[in-house]
């Protein structure tokens, strides 16, 4: 990851709760924050205990998660759940 991406530390705890959500793809990681997948494991491996990332990624790789947009159920097609709240630039809505 090296000095390319100089992300605030509440960027990093946001990509560390997509990235453990198992319907939010890569994909939406990428677009958000602008970090490929090899990026976020490499962030993941940094910010994590060498067992939950060991955890993390043999649930990603387990085909429990859907974190491949292109390996995806095709019923899905959306990024978040239908009962999580609005988020507006990495804000929490108020209702």
């Amino acid at each position: 990851m090296g000095q390319k991406y100089n992300l605030p530390e509440a960027d990093i705890d946001r990509i560390i709760e997509m990235a453990w959500e198992d319907r939010t793809p890569f994909e939406a990681i990428y677009l958000q924050f602008g970090l490929p997948e090899k990026d976020v494991i490499k962030l993941m491996r940094r910010n994590l205990q060498n067992g939950s990332f060991k955890r993390w990624r043999k649930r990603v790789n387990s085909g429990i998660s859907q974190k491949h947009a292109k390996k995806r159920n095709t019923e899905i097609s959306r990024f978040k759940s239908t009962r999580q709240r609005t988020i507006s630039m990495n804000k929490i809505s108020k209702r």
